[in-house]
């Protein structure tokens, strides 16, 4: 049978009723750390659903009510016999705790006696230890018939009874010292039965004595017995090692619930994110700057034309002039809904004023009092930007980054706050000097301390940070024509007579990493503009790679270990995050384990909006709606209808909030109606349909968009 460990996670945390860190193990038995609340269960796969249940209660049941004791030292009590006392304690506080929990208990160890988990059922329970019969009476008391005398009914009653530790603590004490005096009077009868019985004596070898007796006058320590005396003591012939009582059925049952547990193929694995450090991750926006202009200028005056960027500046001043209307579209709905939401927000007072414009209705009504619209502060927004800058993004970063600037202009317009990062590899590779023609060393400063257990950033990563609200106007609007530069290089590298700065050519896709640095990015924006709503979108192309996690290994040679890194299995590798106290399963597909992050950032930050922005080719639509829609899904037919009649549709069961899927080819589309002179009626027509079809995309994409960041 399968088993849903993040189910049975959550159930523990649940019924605990706090953040257990809850972790599924190759372990035989279950155990509780307290420190670190940290509760290890086994794979018990071979479990019933029901008595998987019940035995998470039971571990939970002593993660609750168990203290973390050292009481070895002050009660000389075996361990069966307090585990007897404190598992019938602490079913019975959660059974209190939880009145449905009962039934759960009452399946379960119906299942375990039918299943002869005890193995009892060839024995004669009445000739039993009062510990097997305490322990039975508690379990499976339900479906055996058990009878006690009135001193162990005495007993029994004192562990049905105990509230506290200290009370379980008294009444293992008192179960083993009747068991104990029992078992002491049946060895009584047995010996007295077989008086000549040599067993208390301790037999000496010819050899051992005559030893002895040559090295008297260097005496060596007595050799010990198998009763455990220490060397040099010496044994009395009165003194009996007595054999402890012990509980069978508690040693049967562990044995069968080990039998449980699924022992075969990899353990679970439970991984961390690194806290990363911003200072090593991101690259500052005026050194991305810096070394973009050094690059354009290096080549402006070694061009021979002096106009080198005339021809895709003049492209960018037409697509600005063009983009004002969706600009400005975006501002218009963005107000209207900051309006309608301070409207639905606003509330009426009296002020206590005499309003005498109505004294003469004071025989109809006692409303006379002048009133006041109170219209509390709106939210403050934010917006943090992710750009995708691999190699996979060159025929369509342009089309991307007119996204990008105008939802950039929208910003700047509205004065909201934004950070633009773009993930890359090759930033750390190395600075290019201009001047000496010297490439610089590459940049190796890990970005966190490697550890077990821990996700890997490789040292290699960065963002960019391409964009930011921080500059003034003029220098934005020079950083944009910067970017809009690199991206027309990228998709014309043949034709555009210029090329990118080494240090920002397109990469791998490291967007996991990405999403892990903005478990810092996040809240040191958020803090650092005073905001209390924050949007994050991405915006790529494509899925990115797993990546690895730190593993201690062991050289075959020495002893010594080393830091290595293992791969992620998806059905043993959980992410898990300590301060939420939750596990997320990753899943085969790379989309799915980004969406194991995605998930993660949004139980972290619940007040931020994560979106995802998908420039699409037409050949890609239909794999990447079946990512997340099957054939068989309702919301197949719609999406796809979407995207025949506007070449865009939203999907909102992936990690994002919202995932906009958007065409490639509709966004290269200018959406100016323009036609020739001599154009015919059919062209004309042409024209004009091609021109709504795209302001219809852009106004829907765009519509969307602001419904979710207002």
């Amino acid at each position: 049978m399968s088993v849903n460990h993040e189910i049975k996670s959550q159930l523990a945390r649940l019924l605990a009723t706090e953040d257990l860190v809850v972790e599924h193990k190759k372990v035989d038995t279950a155990c509780f750390n307290v420190h670190t609340r940290v509760l290890t269960l086994p794979l018990w796969e071979r479990a019933s659903s029901g008595l998987y249940d019940m035995l998470v209660g039971h571990e939970v049941g002593h993660a609750l009510f168990t203290p973390d004791e050292d009481w070895l030292e002050e009660h000389k009590i075996p361990p069966q016999f307090v585990n007897i006392t404190e598992d019938a304690r602490i079913e019975k506080l959660m059974k209190r705790k939880y009145a449905g929990l009962a039934k759960t208990f009452y399946s379960g160890y119906k299942e375990l006696h039918e299943d002869d988990f005890f193995s009892i059922a060839d024995e004669d329970v009445s000739t039993m230890n009062l510990a097997d019969r305490a322990n039975l009476y508690f379990k499976v008391g339900n479906f055996i018939p058990l009878d006690f005398n009135v001193e162990e009914k005495e007993i029994i009653d004192l562990i049905a009874d105990a509230e506290t530790f200290s009370d379980s603590l008294v009444a293992a004490k008192e179960l083993y010292n009747y068991c104990k005096k029992e078992k002491e009077s049946q060895e009584d009868q047995e010996s007295q039965g077989d008086s000549e019985s040599p067993a208390n004596e301790i037999k000496e070898t010819p050899d051992s004595s005559s030893e002895q007796e040559e090295d008297s006058d260097n005496p060596q320590p007595q050799q010990t017995t198998e009763i455990g005396d220490t060397p040099g003591d010496q044994v009395s012939q009165s003194f009996i090692q007595q054999e402890e009582p012990k509980v069978r059925t508690a040693g049967n049952l562990e044995d069968k619930i080990r039998e449980l547990t699924n022992n075969d193929g990899r353990e679970n694995v439970y991984v961390q994110i690194p806290q990363v450090n911003l200072d090593t991750v991101i690259a500052k926006n005026f050194d991305v700057h810096k070394e973009i202009d050094a690059s354009f200028k290096f080549q402006q005056d070694n061009h021979s034309e002096k106009k080198l960027f005339e021809n895709v500046d003049q492209q960018f001043k037409k697509f600005k002039i063009s983009a004002q209307k969706e600009v400005n579209y975006l501002v218009k709905e963005f107000e209207c809904r900051k309006a309608a939401d301070s409207y639905a927000r606003a509330s009426t007072a009296r002020t206590g004023v005499l309003d005498t414009a109505r004294l003469h209705s004071y025989k109809f009504t006692e409303d006379l009092f002048k009133k006041v619209t109170i219209i509390p502060d709106g939210k403050n927004h934010g917006l943090v930007f992710v750009l995708d800058w691999s190699g996979s993004m060159q025929y369509v970063l342009s089309d991307t980054c007119k996204q990008l600037f105008n939802l950039i202009w929208f910003c700047k317009k509205t004065s909201i706050p934004f950070e633009v990062y773009a993930f890359t590899n090759e930033w750390r590779r190395g600075e290019y000097d201009y001047e000496t023609g010297k490439l610089g060393a590459a940049d190796r400063t890990p970005h966190y301390e490697n550890k077990e257990g821990l996700l890997q950033v490789e040292e290699g990563f960065s963002l960019l940070n391409l964009l930011t609200s921080k500059v003034s106007q003029n220098v934005l609007e020079h950083q944009i024509l910067n970017i809009w530069r690199l991206a027309s290089c990228f998709e014309h590298v043949y034709t555009c007579g210029y090329t990118h700065p080494s240090r920002l050519c397109l990469s791998g896709t490291p967007l996991n990493e990405a999403l892990i640095s903005l478990h810092q990015i996040l809240p040191k924006f958020q803090k650092e503009n005073n905001l209390q709503k924050v949007q994050c979108i991405v915006l790529t192309d494509g899925e990115a790679s797993h990546i690895p996690y730190h593993v201690e290994i062991k050289r075959a040679s020495d002893k010594e270990t080393y830091m290595g890194v293992n791969h992620v299995h998806p059905e043993r590798t959980f992410l898990r995050d300590r301060k939420l106290g939750t596990t997320y399963r990753f899943g085969y597909g790379y989309h799915e384990f980004s969406d194991v992050f995605l998930r993660n950032l949004k139980d972290k930050f619940p007040s931020i909006n994560f979106i995802g922005i998908r420039v699409l080719a037409a050949r890609d639509a239909h794999r990447f709606i079946n990512l997340y829609h099957s054939l068989s899904d309702k919301n197949y037919v719609k999406i796809q209808n979407d995207w025949k009649k506007l070449k865009s549709f939203t999907i909102t069961n992936s990690g994002y909030d919202a995932y906009f899927g958007i065409s490639s080819s509709a966004l290269s589309e200018e959406s100016e109606f323009e036609v020739a002179e001599d154009a015919t009626k059919a062209q004309i027509k042409s024209a004009f349909v091609k021109s709504l079809k795209t302001k219809k995309l852009n106004k829907k994409v765009l519509g969307e968009f602001v419904c979710l960041i207002a």
